[in-house]
């Protein structure tokens, strides 16, 4: 896709970002076709019928224990079969390395997602390398804008 498409999808993942009621970090993500059309969207967040409750999100241990990455809603709400090959866009960092692996093996071979800011770096920087590394390993394409 162009660079006009990607900033477009890409600031989609990002308004679905905000649906995220996780007071930490708000991500969004979304898998697009070839031809442009939205194949599915996803935000992070505790599965549909369990509790929402904002202490529970305040409870770090209790908060990982329940959330559901952006990447992962989006593939579960996603027809397989139009999943593969695929373009995720995500919001506001890449995948971390376990939604990578996920996604790749659901066959999308294209990622777009944000430069990681500088005052990021220290709290995601590992995971984004550990996500760049399996993406060239199975010769995925990703774009950092």
């Amino acid at each position: 896709m162009n660079e006009k498409w990607n900033l477009r999808f890409l600031a989609l993942a990002q308004h679905i970002s905000a649906w995220s009621r996780d007071p930490s970090t708000q991500c969004g993500a979304v898998i697009v076709r070839d031809d442009k059309r939205v194949v599915s969207m996803g935000f992070n967040g505790f599965p549909a019928g369990m509790p929402d409750d904002p202490a529970l999100y305040e409870d770090r241990s209790e908060k990982y224990s329940r959330v559901l990455h952006a990447e992962v809603n989006a593939l579960l709400f996603a027809d397989r079969e139009l999943v593969k090959g695929a373009t995720l866009y995500t919001w506001p960092l890449a995948c971390c390395d376990r939604c990578a692996v996920q996604a790749i093996q659901s066959g999308i071979r294209t990622f777009v997602f944000p430069k990681l800011p500088e005052e990021l770096t220290s709290r995601w920087g590992a995971s984004v390398a550990k996500t760049k590394q399996f993406y060239n390993e199975v010769g995925a394409t990703w774009l950092e804008i």
